[in-house]
């Protein structure tokens, strides 16, 4: 007999709560989160964990592992031996092979620092209210993953000139008649020599919650891509029939009314992040003393390097350039300030929007589809100051 809290964990899982408070069953255990390392973190589901980071903690531009956001699809692999795993690479390619953890750790080491976020970061924030984990704004995060190159592994098994996708399979356990986990990346993006077969994280072995042994790396592309716990490696010269590919992670191709159905001819597998910012400073509701106030957080675009963010203490009457600075890396958050004089008592909204390189620039208002996928309006922050 099933509890009430695995059923709404399963379903929530499966996309079919439609919503759940900040603060709802699973947060209420007593350190549901404590044997992951994240007691920090807020629990959005307890079977499988899935975790996410308070902005507070999101104040560095790396951020720590026991900070991390945790999203799993399916419950974790019962048993992670890293002596006895294999990659197993078949398909459209010359002579299938397996490879160990040793034959991968021989290959070139690469390190690629990327921020990386959940499709659905901020569904919590769509209306009307979608289905699926309701993340509010901490299923992000950037770290330096370090591994081999998904090309030099496709090559020892020779991948042939047809290929046109790569599934990469994963060992968390379906329940029930639940899909297994399988995405799929399109050749030129597994072999792109920014993708990787990952077995470290921030300088030390990816820990089992975030993927232990293999997690693949497809960085600049939504977090789902990142498959964890990587057990094979298919070339097919067609698109995968998985639901995870054919049906999952889908998103309009033309702009919809909010709460509109969506024919599936409409949707198209959602790629890369949308260009986003983030105010991790002050924080929402901070009671401040009149003087200068320093704004401060991240911006993203995916594949996109941020080339500007915006500052808005007026809710948007006006704007003003932030600067941009500290560390820059190719698929990683851009660190933004922007300090401003609070001369009188007075509440104060504050905005952020970002743009990237190509020009595209952060919405006032996100656009609404139906799995409330790429939440990225402009951010906000309420303070008051005494």
């Amino acid at each position: 007999m099933i509890s009430r809290r695995d059923l709404f964990s399963h379903l929530a899982m499966a996309g079919l709560v439609a919503r759940f408070a900040p603060a709802d069953l699973f947060a209420q255990a007593p350190g549901a989160a404590q044997r992951f390392g994240k007691e920090k973190l807020l629990v959005r589901s307890l079977r499988p964990p899935d975790f996410e980071t308070p902005v507070a903690l999101l104040d560095s531009f790396i951020t720590p592992i026991e900070h991390f956001y945790v999203r799993s699809h399916l419950p974790a692999p019962a048993s992670l031996d890293a002596a006895s795993w294999a990659l197993k690479i078949g398909g459209e390619v010359d002579a299938p092979v397996s490879l160990s953890i040793d034959e991968i750790r021989k290959l070139p080491a690469v390190t690629i620092t990327m921020t990386l976020e959940c499709a659905g970061n901020g569904r919590s924030f769509f209306d009307p209210a979608v289905a699926g984990i309701q993340w509010e704004k901490g299923a992000v995060g950037t770290a330096r993953f370090t591994g081999a190159r998904m090309a030099d592994v496709l090559k020892r098994a020779g991948a042939k000139a047809t290929g046109k996708n790569v599934e990469m399979h994963a060992a968390d356990r379906p329940l029930g008649t639940m899909p297994a986990f399988v995405r799929q990346v399109p050749m030129a993006k597994a072999m792109h020599p920014d993708t990787l077969v990952a077995y470290d994280m921030n300088g030390q072995p990816i820990s089992a919650v975030h993927g232990f042994p293999l997690r693949a790396i497809v960085p600049g592309w939504e977090g789902a891509y990142s498959v964890k716990w990587l057990t094979a490696l298919n070339v097919l010269d067609k698109d995968s029939d998985s639901f995870w590919v054919a049906t999952g992670y889908r998103y309009p191709t033309r702009r919809v009314a909010p709460g509109a159905a969506v024919d599936a001819k409409d949707m198209a597998p959602l790629v890369g992040l949308a260009v986003k910012s983030l105010i991790t400073r002050p924080a929402a509701g901070a009671s401040l003393p009149a003087g200068q106030v320093t704004v401060a957080g991240f911006a993203w675009a995916g594949e996109n390097d941020i080339s500007k963010v915006d500052v808005s203490i007026d809710s948007g009457a006006t704007w003003q350039p932030a600067r941009l600075v500290g560390e820059q890396a190719k698929f990683a958050w851009r660190r933004f300030e922007h300090a401003f004089a609070a001369t009188k008592p007075e509440s104060y909204l504050i905005l952020s929007r970002a743009t990237d390189a190509k020009g595209n620039v952060q919405p006032a208002v996100a656009q609404w589809n139906p799995s409330g996928y790429l939440w990225n309006q402009y951010d906000s922050v309420r303070i008051e100051v005494k």
